[in-house]
């Protein structure tokens, strides 16, 4: 899943984005050489790298290291080569940052960064939206060459509201969804170069006989069935007989991505910045979509989990506090779901899922936070054995304090490499994250300590 920007518990702003399609510029290019071993490694040293938007307009790149987690470097469009206007843009905050996508965009053996920034004023259209793509090379990401996916600018379109990179049409390559902040998700097909030419580029828009409307407010990519090309869901707010609502949209990737059903997560009011996560958490073969729904229950908040299948996905149930396991119990404002990682925590083949709780009572202090892991297994995703951490936890660094929302963030990644997921977790993009080490037996708390790295890198 991609790092989409939350702020968790904070009044939601909602504007309607109104104004014309864009038109694609684009040209064919040829794939150069072998990709990078890693998406995201984007100095090619073999170790996974990190890069977290911020809400101030940036991108902070953490490179990983041998020895552990090394340099940072920070991005804006106050870099060099890097386009654009850094703070206000025509009204719109400036959103440089907002969502990221990692792959070797270009097969040249360095992963590459995909930056979106819905808010960007492009000539004199206000809100157009742009990506910019910075590439990777043996001295880790630059803004010299950076340069925008070429698009027709329109006024308040919000292109590039969610980005995600997958293998689409599977033919080896990597792409690029793009969401704008209407109704449509735009692919671009691999064969980028640094010019800025990419392959042919598809609109995808959901039929009224589906929804009635569909503004996007989510994407996720992942392998739904059992072919090579990696499947994509729209997530947005549906509009169903005057009524609004939370929908996930599947889109079969394939040499034609072809337009699939639209289910309904929430009948009753849509979570305007919600995150998902595709796994198999049942190992029948076919990806699973983890997604949140926040609003859920007076914002006590719920995972819906829609099963994976051999030419769609089928039926969908709903997690949530109170779903027997669970160690917690269910209560208005508790934002369960806030974030999702998914991983396999305990080694057991099964894919896990890392579920934030931001809006948490521990003992007296509101809103202090929390994290479960629930476990995958052959009945799918369960409160079974999960686990249950907040400040309050043995041996969790810090204290539980009021409207901490640790939780606002969470990471399952095997960041100190020793073969075992570890969990990060983070209340926000600016103080200190716990890291809670992996180990055969699940997450655990011995050596938990803070560290500098958020956990909104993509997943």
């Amino acid at each position: 899943m991609r790092s989409n920007l939350r702020q968790v518990l904070a009044t939601v702003v909602v504007m309607s984005v109104t104004g014309g399609l864009l038109t694609l510029s684009v040209s064919t290019a040829s794939a150069v050489t072998k990709p990078a071993k890693y998406a995201d490694d984007f100095n090619g040293d073999g170790y996974r790298d990190y890069a977290v938007g911020n809400l101030n307009g940036g991108v902070v790149v953490t490179y990983g290291t041998a020895a552990g987690l090394g340099t940072t470097k920070t991005f804006t469009q106050s870099s060099a080569g890097i386009p654009g206007t850094p703070g206000d843009a025509g009204g719109y905050a400036d959103a440089f940052g907002e969502d990221l996508a990692v792959a070797d965009l270009n097969r040249d053996g360095y992963a590459d960064l995909a930056v979106s920034d819905s808010s960007e004023k492009v000539g004199s259209k206000v809100g157009a939206g742009a990506v910019t793509i910075l590439w990777g090379r043996a001295s880790g990401l630059s803004g010299t060459d950076a340069v925008r996916l070429k698009a027709t600018a329109r006024s308040r379109q919000g292109f590039g509201k969610q980005i995600e990179t997958g293998d689409f049409n599977g033919d080896g390559r990597a792409d690029l969804a793009v969401a704008d902040g209407i109704d449509s998700v735009y692919v671009y097909r691999g064969g980028f170069t640094k010019s800025g030419t990419t392959g042919a580029v598809t609109k995808h828009t959901p039929s009224p006989s589906v929804t009635d409307v569909l503004e996007p407010t989510g994407l996720v990519a992942g392998k739904v069935t059992k072919d090579s090309a990696t499947d994509l869901f729209l997530l947005g707010q549906g509009y169903h007989k005057g009524k609004m609502t939370q929908d996930a949209w599947f889109l079969r990737g394939g040499s034609t991505i072809k337009p699939g059903k639209v289910t309904v997560l929430d009948g009753s009011q849509p979570d305007y910045s919600p995150t998902g996560v595709v796994a198999d958490f049942n190992k029948d073969g076919y990806g699973d979509l983890a997604v949140s729904d926040v609003r859920y229950g007076k914002n006590a908040g719920s995972v819906v989990v829609w099963r994976g299948g051999s030419t769609a996905p089928t039926t969908t149930y709903r997690l949530t506090q109170s779903s027997p396991g669970v160690a917690t119990g269910t209560t208005s404002n508790d934002c369960f779901g806030s974030s999702l990682s998914t991983g396999d925590t305990n080694a057991d083949g099964y894919p896990d899922l890392a579920v934030g709780v931001p809006g948490e009572k521990v003992g007296t202090q509101t809103n202090a936070g929390g994290v479960h892991v629930l476990r995958g297994g052959k009945s799918g995703l369960t409160g079974t054995n999960s686990q249950w951490f907040t400040r309050a936890t043995t041996a969790v660094p810090g204290s539980p304090t009021k409207y901490d929302t640790f939780g606002s963030l969470v990471r399952l990644r095997d960041i100190d490499r020793d073969g075992d997921q570890d969990l990060l977790v983070s209340s926000n993009y600016d103080s200190p994250s716990v890291l809670l080490p992996g180990s055969r037996s699940g997450i655990t708390t011995t050596g938990a300590k803070e560290i500098s790295l958020a956990a909104g890198f993509p997943q």
